[in-house]
């Protein structure tokens, strides 16, 4: 016989052959199987919009009568609920009104008490978000699934992403020594969200923060590079910077790591620029040599390609030629560290933060309208915390103590003063 603890809602998920079907199967053991397979989850729900009806009708648990006078807990029974189409058994918390000695009828327990048609298609979404790990978006699915309210959700959710956009913005980064700081700009709900990752010497990757901006503007962006100077990011060894090339980032970075900081212009930032003043059927040529150019394993090689294509350039389209010249040098601080054909897949351009964002943007599409300023944050916090826990090293991460020794012998990098 199963015991019931008194006041506390508890199950033990019942095997899929225990389960019994009210209806026929319309399309087969598919549609059933994936109605079983999310009982458990559906069973989680149910609790906890069970549990929060008794505290709106007793008030909290252990707490002294605050406005619930005469309304108390009683204890609990076993029952059963049908999730879908699916009896299953259940333990469902009591309330009793002691004045009138009588029980309470819980809304959400009464709601369950019939079957309901199989909507396949939110079972489906469920399973999708399960099978991709986006588990947000399944327990999203799971209420509306077995004919939940979603609020009791929404308001969880609310409150997980509040806490982590706070973990995302307070976090410390003095318990890692940073070889590697990644900058990009990036358009998020129509706003622009410039992104910071850093990379340690073993090459491990961490979301250091972000902040939400008009534009890439010197002011914004040194404001927040100091924030993580505060919060303890530190290059001891020496500091590589990876940036898409804006002008404002860069100066940010300037004036908080001084000028002295090797910055690595992206590749493939500046590929796209001086191909966009080109008409479409040179575009292709020219992006593969370009591309060319900078694969050359050497600095003296590369610059060499590079500066003929300048050249060459300034013959069909003066702009673009303008625009290969303009920053050249940054775009090949690898090449001249002497590390390109070690690093260069890694660091020659900021695929590592669009990549991040690929996922961020996958994850949060599904969002048709951003109510706040607040509700974009807390999303992107919570999801860049959830794919954090998936990142692997960079590529060639057992080549990054090349890296720090050329920026230890070459270069002495500093945290200007604010």
């Amino acid at each position: 016989m199963r015991r019931v603890r008194k006041g506390i809602a508890t199950h033990q998920p019942a095997a899929p052959q225990d389960l019994q079907t009210t209806a026929p199967l319309d399309d087969g053991t598919m549609a059933l199987s994936m109605i079983q397979a999310l009982i458990p989850l559906g069973l989680r729900a149910v609790e906890e919009a069970l549990q929060q009806e008794v505290t709106a009708l007793a008030g909290a648990r252990y707490a002294h009568a605050d406005g619930h006078v005469g309304i108390a807990r009683w204890g609990a029974q076993a029952g059963s609920i049908f999730l879908a189409d699916q009896k299953v058994p259940i333990t469902v918390p009591r309330v009793r009104d002691v004045q009138a000695g009588t029980e309470l009828p819980l809304a959400t327990y009464a709601q369950l008490q019939t079957p309901r048609a199989r909507d396949v298609g939110l079972f489906r979404r469920v399973l999708g978000g399960l099978s991709c790990r986006e588990y947000e978006a399944a327990a999203e699915a799971v209420p509306e699934a077995f004919g939940l309210a979603k609020s009791s959700v929404s308001r969880r959710f609310i409150g997980a992403s509040a806490h982590a956009l706070r973990q995302f913005h307070e976090r410390r980064h003095d318990d890692r020594e940073w070889l590697v700081l990644l900058l990009d700009g990036k358009s998020f709900a129509s706003d622009q969200v410039v992104i910071a990752l850093g990379v340690t010497i073993t090459g491990e990757k961490r979301v250091l923060g972000l902040v939400q901006t008009a534009t890439e503007n010197k002011r914004v962006c040194a404001a927040f590079l100091r924030e993580l100077v505060e919060r303890g990011f530190r290059a001891p060894t020496g500091l590589l910077v990876v940036l898409d090339g804006a002008k404002g980032l860069r100066a940010a970075v300037r004036e908080v790591f001084g000028d002295d900081v090797p910055v690595q212009r992206c590749q493939w930032h500046k590929r796209e620029n001086v191909v966009s003043y080109l008409t479409k059927p040179l575009q292709v040529l020219w992006r593969r040599k370009l591309q060319a150019a900078y694969a050359h394993a050497s600095y003296a090689d590369a610059k060499r390609a590079l500066q003929h294509l300048v050249k060459e350039l300034a013959k069909i389209n003066e702009s673009a030629a303008r625009s290969l010249e303009e920053g050249l040098e940054e775009t090949l601080t690898l090449h001249r560290l002497g590390v390109f054909p070690e690093l260069g897949t890694s660091f020659k351009t900021t695929n590592l933060i669009e990549s991040v964002m690929a996922r961020v943007d996958a994850k949060t599409r599904r969002v048709g309208r951003w109510r706040t300023s607040d509700q974009k944050q807390r999303w992107c916090a919570a999801t860049l915390l959830q794919i954090e826990h998936q990142f692997r090293r960079v590529r060639a991460f057992q080549k990054l103590p090349l890296l720090q020794r050329a920026l230890t012998g070459k270069l002495h990098v500093h945290i200007a003063a604010a």
